[in-house]
């Protein structure tokens, strides 16, 4: 340590989403600290704009599923090799690794096993709750503390033996203002006919699995339910793949790009049918009563099921600890299934109600106390761990 005030830390992000959780952490990392700071490590664009120099590009790493990793390993290995490296000849005050744990806990391991009391803070639990719950008791050698964005995380890691846990917010709740609802978006809520939101994903992927399913799951919903104005954002890299599919509907959806429409469109939801992901949360947060489905390949499902703990894969229903958004999953999405429990959300009735009522919930499960910010409560944590 030099001196009693920490100075340079190491961030290494490995994905989009760790960039987004990165450049906020870089800002109040500063304010936190009331003074310089060397910031310093691996990030995209978003933590490059902030001022960071990444080691090399974020996309050298930024690789998600079973396969595409494998077909990428060599690149992944080196990239983590030499992560560790950096941070080893230039010991920083402390290193924080953000998400991606396939990529940022090989880097972990490697530096605590050349620097034993550098303290590692591990910002994103990995989803031992979901599988693989064995991770959270070998995480203990390698990470000091760790920054759940979920409010059940602590009590996970404390009982599968894992390393220090504290809760510091999710960032969907410094965007209430952005998802929540005005006197006429509300009202559009209750407009016939009703907006349901389709979202099949943000992966070419997910696209390719889930498209054609949600429109023959849109068709099957006008036959139960008639008319319906259906709205499905998309990401704009995906926008020629998105838009190409639907144009093989019967009848097309509105296509939106970009999160403000995105959030306009929630805004004015009545139900939505989505993927499995972190697009469930932002529905809930939203008040929007939805379906979700998922559908991966053979291989990544015979995989998962062996390794699977949770009882759910719908983050709401996890923070709730209870099943209140309905998931069908694999060959349970059918058309059929799904549009039978999208239906059901449309009328005011039992399952629009329950759904909707236990959402209201998630404030005070997910609420900071003195309107603090995750990012601030985060920085603050690393930069305490970093004093000792």
């Amino acid at each position: 340590m030099r001196g009693d005030a920490p100075r340079d830390i190491f961030l290494v992000a490995g994905e989009k989403s760790g960039d987004e959780l990165g450049y906020k952490l870089m800002r109040a990392l500063r304010e936190a600290a009331g003074g310089e700071l060397r910031l310093r490590g691996v990030g995209g664009e978003a933590m490059e704009r902030e001022g960071l120099k990444s080691l090399f590009p974020q996309s050298d790493i930024a690789v998600m599923g079973f396969l595409p990793v494998i077909a990428r390993l060599p690149t992944l290995l080196r990239r983590i090799r030499e992560t560790a490296e950096a941070v080893i000849a230039d010991p920083p005050d402390v290193l924080v690794i953000i998400d991606s744990p396939d990529f940022t806990h090989r880097v972990a391991r490697r530096v605590r096993t050349r620097l034993p009391h550098l303290p590692i803070v591990d910002y994103v639990s990995p989803t031992v709750w979901a599988w693989r719950p064995g991770r959270a008791r070998k995480m203990r050698g390698y990470v000091d503390h760790v920054l759940a964005l979920l409010p059940f995380e602590p009590e996970v890691h404390a009982r599968l033996g894992g390393p220090p846990t504290t809760y510091v917010g999710h960032p969907l709740i410094e965007r209430l203002g952005d998802l929540r609802p005005g006197v006429a978006e509300a009202q559009a809520r209750a407009a016939t006919p009703p907006t349901v939101l389709l979202l099949p994903g943000s992966r070419r992927s997910e696209i390719a699995r889930l498209l054609a399913l949600f429109g023959e799951t849109a068709a099957k919903i006008e036959a139960l339910a008639g008319p319906v104005d259906f709205v499905l954002p998309a990401v704009t890299h995906l926008e020629a793949e998105v838009r190409a599919g639907v144009a093989q509907w019967a009848r097309p959806p509105r296509v939106v790009l970009g999160e403000a429409e995105k959030l306009a469109a929630f805004r004015r939801a009545r139900a939505a049918l989505a993927a499995s992901g972190t697009v469930s949360l932002e529905l809930a947060l939203s008040g929007v009563p939805m379906v979700v489905a998922y559908r991966v390949s053979k291989i990544e499902e015979t995989i998962v099921r062996a390794l699977a703990t949770a009882p759910s894969v719908v983050l709401p229903n996890l923070i709730l600890g209870e099943n209140v958004v309905p998931e069908l999953l694999q060959e349970a999405a059918s058309p059929q299934a799904l549009a039978a429990a999208v239906a059901a959300l449309l009328p005011e009735g039992p399952a629009r109600a329950a759904q909707t009522q236990a959402l209201a919930r998630l404030d005070g499960l997910m609420r900071l106390e003195d309107g603090d910010t995750p990012s601030a409560r985060a920085a603050r944590l690393a930069l305490s761990l970093a004093r000792r």
